[in-house]
């Protein structure tokens, strides 16, 4: 019969990803004719826990080009966008998060710009898409059986005989550093 043992090992005990379309605005120093370009750069996220939730507060930078004077003149809005949200991460086994938990967030779905429309004259309304994912590390533990019986030790043995070695012991010259000093 077995015996078992509690290991206590960190290990994901909740993992989650959630799909975010986000809408936002910004005016133009000028009357916009054509949005020409979005981007998104420097997307910078980190994941903490508030109550029995998980929270992700973030940031990026927008570019929108566009232009301007009946498409005679472009430039360029740069905006930093910031956000937080919010997951209910299922957390398995009524693990405690007010434990030593640690939180790691990947980003699945880099922000992108879904559509870009010129509204009211100098605003620019666009939609972003992103896709994170968080999986919460805590302490947990595991039960394992253990086998009592030690398994039996290997004898070791050189690789040379007895026979070998009385031959080389046979064959050694005692007095070979006298020989070669005359």
């Amino acid at each position: 019969m077995a015996a078992y043992k509690e290991i206590v090992t960190k290990a994901v005990i909740g993992k989650g990803k959630k799909h975010f379309k986000n809408t936002y605005t910004v005016k133009s120093d000028n009357k916009p004719t054509t949005v020409l370009g979005c981007w998104i750069i420097n997307h910078k996220f980190n994941g903490y826990k508030k109550d029995k939730q998980i929270g992700v507060d973030g940031s990026f930078d927008i570019n929108i080009w566009y232009s301007y004077d009946d498409d005679t003149k472009t430039t360029v809005i740069n905006k930093t966008i910031n956000y937080d949200d919010l997951f209910n991460v299922r957390i398995k086994d009524e693990a405690d998060l007010s434990l030593d938990t640690d939180i790691i967030v990947r980003s699945l779905k880099q922000p992108m710009c879904q559509d870009v429309d010129i509204i009211d004259g100098d605003t620019i309304s666009f939609t972003i898409e992103k896709e994170l994912g968080v999986e919460v590390v805590g302490e947990t533990k595991m039960k394992i059986a253990v086998e009592e019986d030690e398994e039996p030790w290997e004898e070791l043995t050189d690789e040379a005989d007895d026979d070998t070695l009385d031959d080389i012991d046979k064959e050694v010259d005692e007095n070979y550093m006298e020989s070669t000093n005359k």
